[in-house]
């Protein structure tokens, strides 16, 4: 079964960074009247021996100006990632968040969000990135969870493969995505990405998950 889980990656060539709303699907359009694009990102914290992890949300404008937190909560090695993120974007109140940015669909010790039920629970469309190549965490859930690794096992089955992006600061992403096609998430995150690999509302978010956990 280990097989089932290699990464494969599907390369996408880095373009010109686009201009803020510049090709992008009929989600982000029917926003073009406001005054920018707005993420949501999503990052953790958490240390060895902690039953929650901290989960803190920033809202960014494609400007990059920040102007929205909000900090859940998520069970170590438990099940309810999705429903923790889902709790934190209606906390924020607002009808003007575009898209979720996740670091990562896996997060407090294999808790892992399923990102189609998330986009259409929440009617916008998830990006989950990482940053590194990667054989698959099959065998690392099996070890883990012994005998009781079965749901675990279907639930990361379900994510599928990441995709890798170039993006022009020349940095490799991986990532997984819904309700949002390849193209799209490229241009997504070379809005939201100033240096390096990290786009700027998961970054500050890492820093926020932090120093609140």
């Amino acid at each position: 079964m280990q097989g089932s889980y290699k990464f494969v990656p599907t390369s996408i060539n880095a373009g010109e960074r686009p201009e803020p709303h510049e090709g992008l699907s009929i989600w982000m359009r029917l926003h073009l009247n406001k005054r920018a694009i707005r993420a949501l990102g999503v990052a953790e914290s958490f240390e060895s021996g902690d039953r929650k992890s901290t989960l803190a949300g920033v809202v960014m404008r494609s400007d990059l100006v920040t102007d929205g937190f909000v900090i859940g909560r998520a069970t170590v090695e438990g099940d309810d990632a999705t429903k923790a993120i889902a709790r934190m974007y209606r906390k924020l109140g607002r009808n003007d968040v575009n898209v979720v940015i996740l670091s990562g669909c896996i997060i407090s010790l294999y808790n892992i969000v399923d990102v189609d039920a998330l986009a259409e629970d929440l009617n916008v469309p998830v990006v989950c990135v990482t940053y590194k190549e990667s054989k698959g965490i099959g065998r690392s859930i099996r070890h883990h969870f012994g005998s009781g690794a079965q749901k675990k096992l279907e639930a990361y089955r379900k994510l599928g493969r990441r995709k890798r992006i170039l993006l022009k600061t020349g940095y490799n992403v991986y990532f997984r995505a819904s309700s949002i096609t390849d193209s799209e998430v490229r241009r997504l995150l070379e809005i939201f990405t100033l240096q390096g690999g990290i786009p700027e509302p998961v970054r500050v978010a890492k820093l926020v998950a932090r120093a609140v956990s």
